[in-house]
Order: structure tokens, then C-alpha cells, then sequence
């Protein structure tokens, strides 16, 4: 359990965020969110590599090779989230029983720590995910906003990236949920419908997926206070 690579979707275009360009290239502090993601994880001393999924042609795409000495490839994504993942676990250059990491490019504000202590913990365990335990009172509603009940909130999680499983395993469990036409939202909702059960690890709760204009403010503020 040493260092492993590490693959980051940005295929997708992100429309709920505006702009004139996918929302992993838009500005944030400075630099584009993307070149922020993959700073912070090149510089992990867990990550021996990363592999990007691109859509196909993408102009925006600045042509790394290398980052913090690590090696930077890529690999033409699919038009869905699982469909990129899965191209780029199986380009990436290692063997089967390997583990891989899958980080979203829109959660540059990922902690060193978190990525350490999810290794630690869920590598043993065969493979898990960062997330944080719900604490907001949860409300069911109807069509028109109405209340309908209160949700019990205990045993449930808010997830996050990274995620770290198998090579072999999780790129099995993408291709069967592709196969019935399921679409999966995570690495681990593929790893539940092929009959794991992922260990999730707590994580910090600034760890936020940019996804709309008002989430870059927030991630800017938060980039300003991490380590």
C-alpha cells in the first residue's frame, strides 16, 4: 500500500454552471478548476499518476505531461460520468488487483488528509469512499414543494471523492451496470449493484463539488483556508 494513480473524469461540460467553457476549465483563484484538482493531487504522495478523461477534441485542455514530477496521460472520455470513468481505469497503466482512486475534477478543495486517510482505511477493507454523515433535518416532499413528513437522517451519508476500489473489480461493475442500461451516479453505486459493499471513511465537509456559479465563490474562500 503504496502510491497509486489516480483518475479524474472531465469529459462533461457542466451547463448548470455557466460560462463560456466546460466548468472544469472556468477560473477559480486564478487558475482554471481543473489545473487546481489536479495540483492538489499530483502533489499527494499517494498518487503515483493520473489519468484524465477528456471529451474528444477538447480545446481547453492545456497539455500536461507531468505534474509535480508525476505523470500525466489521458484518454477520450464517454458522454457520461461512468462511461469516462470506466475508459480511463482501463487505460490507466497498472494491473488488475491494483487499486485506482476516481476524484472529480469539480472537487478541487480535496484534503491531503482525506486522501491519506482514506487509503489507510478502506485499501485494507477492499475498497470505500469519502463522505459525511448527514446533519440537517430532512424533509420528504410532494410535487409542489409541500411537506409531506420528516426523513430520519441516521445511517445516512453525504458522499464524496476520491473513491478507491479495485481495478478489475470496479471496471467490471461498470461494464454489467452499462450492460442493463443502469445508470450509476458513483464508483460505488457500481460496486453495490455487482454485490459489494464499500466502507465509507469521513471526510471533511469542505470537500464540495463546484457545480453551480455560486460554488466558485464558496471554493475560492475555502482553497484560501486549506493547507
Amino acid at each position: 500500500m503504496d502510491a497509486f494513480w489516480c483518475v479524474v473524469p472531465a469529459a462533461g461540460v457542466g451547463s448548470r454552471a455557466g460560462g463560456d467553457r466546460p466548468k472544469q476549465y472556468q477560473p477559480l483563484a486564478g487558475r482554471s478548476m481543473l489545473d487546481i484538482t489536479l495540483d492538489r493531487l499530483a502533489v499527494h504522495p499517494r498518487i503515483a499518476g493520473i489519468m484524465v478523461s477528456l471529451g474528444p477534441d477538447d480545446p481547453y485542455w492545456p497539455g500536461y505531461r507531468s505534474i509535480h514530477g508525476k505523470p500525466i496521460l489521458t484518454v477520450v472520455g464517454g458522454s457520461e460520468r461512468s462511461h469516462s470513468v470506466l475508459a480511463g481505469i482501463e487505460a490507466a497503466p497498472v494491473e488488475d488487483q491494483d487499486f485506482v482512486l476516481v476524484h472529480d475534477a469539480a472537487r478541487p478543495c480535496v484534503r491531503a488528509a482525506d486522501i491519506e486517510r482514506l487509503v489507510i482505511e478502506a485499501v485494507p477493507f477492499g475498497g470505500g469512499l469519502l463522505g459525511a454523515p448527514l446533519r440537517d433535518t430532512l424533509k420528504l416532499v410532494d410535487s409542489e414543494r409541500r411537506v409531506l413528513g420528516t426523513e430520519p437522517r441516521e445511517r445516512r451519508w453525504r458522499v464524496f471523492t476520491p473513491q478507491v476500489f479495485r481495478r478489475g473489480e470496479l471496471a467490471e461493475a461498470l461494464r454489467q451496470a452499462h450492460a442493463v442500461g443502469k445508470p450509476v451516479s458513483d464508483e460505488a453505486m457500481a460496486m453495490e449493484l455487482a454485490g459489494f459493499s464499500p466502507l465509507l471513511v469521513e471526510g471533511a465537509e469542505d470537500n464540495i463539488k463546484v457545480t453551480t456559479l455560486a460554488d466558485f465563490a464558496l471554493a475560492e474562500y475555502l482553497l484560501g483556508k486549506l493547507d
